[in-house]
């Protein structure tokens, strides 16, 4: 049986321009030889060859794959903004519980703040508000 390392010495014809990028590229890829570098070329080649021949089943397998971590993603945010919203309803009632405030001063504050968000595409910080209030 043939040991799968085994090298074999062939006539290749190529066009010189071709022959010259591989004198100038093989280093760039790490090969030691100018074989190897045709060795790489060839294998690469055909990889991309039978992946045309795949092109039903590897759209399918990117789909599942990016669907999934899409989803993976989804799970995860909605997890986070879940947690994120009991917070704030938290400090919401801790701040309505422990200040007086009027109905029209709140509703003028929200529409300020709105406006406000908007002006900083939604980056609002404490140190915004700090600086919005004592400004």
């Amino acid at each position: 049986m043939a040991n799968p390392d085994d090298k074999t010495r062939f006539a290749l014809y190529a066009k010189n321009s071709t022959l010259d990028m591989v004198t100038s590229m093989y280093k760039d890829d790490n090969c030691r030889s100018k074989s190897e570098y045709i060795e790489k070329a060839i294998i690469f080649y055909s990889g991309y060859l039978s992946s045309n021949k795949n092109s039903k089943y590897l759209p399918n397998v990117v789909t599942s794959t990016v669907k999934a971590t899409v989803e993976e993603s989804e799970d995860r945010l909605a997890r986070i903004l879940f947690k994120l919203a009991v917070e704030l309803a938290v400090t919401m009632n801790v701040v309505a519980y422990t200040n007086d405030i009027p109905q029209e001063t709140l509703s003028r504050v929200r529409g300020e703040c709105v406006d406000e968000v908007k002006r900083l595409n939604g980056t609002f910080s404490f140190d915004d508000a700090y600086h919005w209030q004592n400004g």
